[in-house]
């Protein structure tokens, strides 16, 4: 099975929609032989990230386009790669990172590319020990990639993508919902 990538955009940016949407993307993979890997929620609401796990994207983006009629806007479903975690790990544990950073990753870079730049850069994460690197997920196109985090602040994250000498397009502080 393949991992997708669904971003979200509610009509009403407020936690109960976020809530509810979530929800609501959960019954709507029940009607599918599709996975709800993870959600994580922007702080100010206006974005909800959904990865799905799913043989058959087509399927669960009819159900998605019917559940979110009306509701929320929504981008993808594009297929994803999981780099620096174990699917197997994510689906146990659940758990909201405190921080993403999105990269529109250069056309000229493929994923071999970035693959090999990511094991090349990642040992530098040790020269900024506050900031936890816990999961990228890079689109099979390359043409971004969403890195999720544990740090104290911004400035810390910034100072660990200068440490892995990988830029920055948009960072988003996420909120549980």
């Amino acid at each position: 099975m393949a991992l997708y990538l669904v971003e979200l955009t509610p009509q009403d940016a407020s936690k109960e929609n976020a809530t509810a949407l979530i929800e609501d993307a959960g019954q709507a993979l029940q009607q599918t032989e599709a996975e709800l890997i993870e959600t994580q929620v922007t702080s100010d609401f206006k974005t909800i990230y959904v990865i799905v796990e799913s043989n058959n994207p087509g399927v669960f983006a009819d159900a998605f386009k019917t559940a979110f009629e009306g509701k929320a806007s929504l981008a993808g479903p594009d297929e994803v790669r999981l780099v620096g975690a174990d699917l197997d790990d994510i689906k146990k544990l659940k758990s909201n990172a405190e921080y993403l950073i999105e990269w529109d990753i250069p056309a000229e870079i493929t994923m071999d590319q970035y693959l090999a730049r990511k094991k090349a850069n990642s040992p530098n994460y040790a020269k900024v020990p506050e900031v936890s690197f816990l999961r990228t997920y890079v689109r099979e196109d390359t043409a971004k990639c969403l890195c999720f985090y544990d740090a104290p602040d911004e400035d810390a994250l910034r100072r660990a993508r200068e440490a892995v000498n990988t830029p920055i397009d948009r960072i988003f502080k996420l909120n549980e919902a």
